[in-house]
């Protein structure tokens, strides 16, 4: 086994991979960017090593850099983790090189797998399955035009050279082809560097199943079984789980022969993954499977095959990589329970799930234990950055069936509490609890069909956690007027109180708040014994409580006893009851109105980024709904469209340059109603 490994990533799979180098008692080497300097991942590591600026370029993606690294800290060999340089072929070469062993394929089974046509062909001449469509070397636009017609439509575009989604786009009839092409590749050139394209049928009630495959040196290869991938948003997986629903034994063992026949194939050594699509019209069969790609390294969703298998995957990364045999063969390998994993991501469902970006003001996860694993690289107070992928968790959860498992998944979610960033925690809960996701009845275009239930409008925040907010706010207010007493010069001046006395008065406050789009007023009464009474939308509450010292709040309300949480974020108040987090906005009745407001008709960035193409000139006619320009940012491209029917009168930034969020990125006058 090697002494010191160097972990060539960041973030929750280095961590990760730390555990196990821990276990094995192989020292880690961590590296990490000018923004990582405080990053979960240094923390834990033995030795660090600064590499570069934040973007991951100058960083994450400097080989060379990362290679001297290892070299001065004595490292013997480099673990990729997943994304950054985990597929890249010349790094892979760059480690041999340096004589440093590459936890990975060789770098002849990467070069295979990554040009996702020549993978396709590849395929074919193995007798595996691939989706019907035109995967060749000329990408002319009106030849690619041709095949997609000739395949008929609906079609998808997907980057050559791709993965995650990106460079990826559907395309429902011609006269979408053209736009979307320029898309896909703006994006694959942007991820990849590589705007090289494959046009494909799309299939109308896909399934993603995915097979784990292992190699070793010496002409074994199992796979260790299959996970289910179908519930995605923009082509990126959301919630993942192994074994897939409704697999059969007939069904695991053909696509477990075709995957294990694509890893010999190419030669392969060490973890990958075998993705198909199954075309799930009648139901999953062994003749509707097709081959997608195959990712050469460990998966973000590898927890779930560790959970029923009760292997660990990186510990058969290091040692098969040390030139060990697998420890298993086939018939050693067996399924044991149901696991689920659900993404948390900093994003807002709501807006399409824009990724959000911040401090971790609050992260409270559930407690590990048998039936749950939680993997993360952050912590509160850290902060979700523009620079690298939005992930704050992943929530894995075990049972010995896939119902009892998806009731501890959903649980879990229900106690995770995030303030600052928006994040997905309730929308994944909401997928693990719908009848739906529970029956299995599940493929690619779940989250679309179901979007309604799972991602309701907004409705008023429940008079319950309006007294929470409330009730806090007082006796934050009664904790900093007695520290600001006793270090007055008279500490029990009546003066110094927030009990409600005043000289000739009844002793009632007011509190707002701001519910969405509506202004709620508290009436506040102050009790003898130091409670209150609230009023609140025609309701009257008695009320009293404690700020425990990690921040809690512990509540009586009417009698009923609970425990909450009051996060201050910014202007507004993030609100923590029964699993769901609420925010509510402070209002200042001495604030002077309408100074932060924007217009309707204002066009403004919605997170930072960069432009990456501007789609009208100024001045230019436009109607609502219509892009007006692209921006790049956390990986993905988001159009920016016009807010209403107007005219677009400046344009306030380049194709190439940065923008901060909120920032106005076009002249924008609405028309004349």
């Amino acid at each position: 086994m090697f002494r010191k490994l160097l972990i060539a990533n960041r973030g929750e799979i280095a961590c990760r991979v730390m555990r196990t180098a821990r276990r094995l008692g192989v020292r880690a080497v961590a590296v990490y960017s000018e923004a990582d300097r405080r990053a979960m991942h240094v923390a834990l590591a033995d030795e660090a090593v600064l590499i570069g600026p934040p973007a991951a370029r100058e960083s994450y993606l400097n080989g060379p850099r990362i290679v001297e690294a290892a070299r001065q800290t004595g490292a013997e060999a480099i673990h990729p983790g997943y994304g950054f340089l985990s597929e890249n072929a010349e790094f892979a070469e760059l480690c041999a090189q340096a004589g440093l062993v590459f936890i990975g394929p060789p770098a002849a089974a990467i070069l295979a797998m990554g040009d996702k046509a020549a993978a396709k062909a590849l395929m074919q001449q193995a007798g595996v399955p691939v989706v019907p469509g035109y995967h060749g070397d000329a990408q002319d636009e009106d030849l690619l035009a041709e095949r997609a017609a000739e395949i008929g439509y609906p079609v998808l575009i997907k980057a050559v050279a791709g993965g995650g989604g990106r460079g990826m786009r559907r395309v429902d009839g011609p006269e979408q082809f053209a736009a979307a092409l320029k898309g896909a590749r703006r994006e694959a050139a942007s991820a990849f560097g590589d705007d090289r394209v494959l046009v494909e049928r799309y299939l109308g009630k896909p399934r993603h199943i995915e097979l784990q495959v292992f190699a070793d040196m010496h002409g074994g290869a199992v796979h260790l079984f299959e996970r289910d991938c179908s519930v995605q948003r923009r082509h990126q997986k959301v919630l993942e789980e192994a074994p897939a629903p409704g697999m059969t034994a007939e069904m695991r063992d053909t696509m477990g022969a075709a995957a294990v026949q694509a890893a010999r194939a190419i030669g392969y050594v060490g973890a990958g993954t075998i993705e198909f699509i199954a075309d799930v019209t009648h139901g999953l069969r062994p003749d509707a499977f097709f081959f997608m790609e195959m990712n050469t390294r460990l998966q973000v969703e590898h927890p779930v095959t560790e959970m029923i298998t009760g292997q660990d995957l990186v510990e058969w990364q290091l040692r098969i990589a040390c030139g060990e045999r697998l420890p298993l063969t086939q018939e050693q390998l067996t399924i044991n329970g149901h696991a689920v994993e659900a993404r948390v991501y900093a994003e807002d469902p709501a807006r399409n799930f824009l990724p959000s970006t911040g401090l971790l003001q609050r992260l409270k996860l559930p407690a590990e234990g048998p039936h749950l694993r939680i993997d993360t690289g952050v912590r509160q107070g850290d902060e979700v950055s523009v620079h690298y992928d939005p992930m704050i968790a992943k929530v894995i959860a075990w049972d010995h069936d896939r119902g009892a498992a998806l009731r501890r998944l959903a649980g879990a979610l229900e106690s995770l509490e995030i303030a600052g960033p928006t994040a997905n925690v309730r929308f994944l809960a909401a997928v693990a609890q719908h009848p739906a996701f529970v029956g299995g009845d599940l493929d690619t275009g779940f989250i679309e069909r179901h979007r309604k239930d799972l991602i309701p409008p907004r409705g008023p925040v429940p008079v319950r956690v309006l007294a929470l907010a409330v009730l806090d706010r007082l006796l934050m207010r009664r904790r900093e007027a007695k520290a600001a007493a006793a270090s007055s010069s008279d500490p029990f001046s009546p003066w110094a109180g927030v009990n409600g006395w005043r000289l000739n008065d009844a002793g009632e406050d007011r509190l707002t708040f701001r519910d969405g789009e509506r202004d709620v007023v508290a009436c506040v009464g102050y009790l003898a014994d130091g409670g209150f009474r609230l009023t609140i939308e025609g309701y009257v509450i008695l009320a009293r409580g404690e700020l425990e010292a990690d921040g809690d709040l512990s509540a009586d309300l009417d009698g009923l006893r609970l425990t909450a949480a009051v996060v201050p974020h910014g202007p507004d108040l993030v609100v923590f009851d029964a699993g769901r987090g609420y925010r509510l906005g402070r209002v200042d009745p001495l604030a002077l109105p309408g100074l932060d407001e924007v217009g309707e008709g204002s066009v403004r960035a919605p997170l930072p980024g960069k432009v990456a193409q501007l789609l009208v000139s100024a001045p230019m006619k436009v109607k609502k709904g219509q892009p007006l320009l692209v921006v790049e940012a956390m990986k993905m491209e988001h159009t920016i469209a016009a807010p209403a029917d107007g005219t677009v009168t400046a344009l306030r930034y380049a194709a190439g340059d940065a923008v901060e969020e909120g920032a106005e990125l076009v002249g924008f006058e609405p028309a004349e109603p």
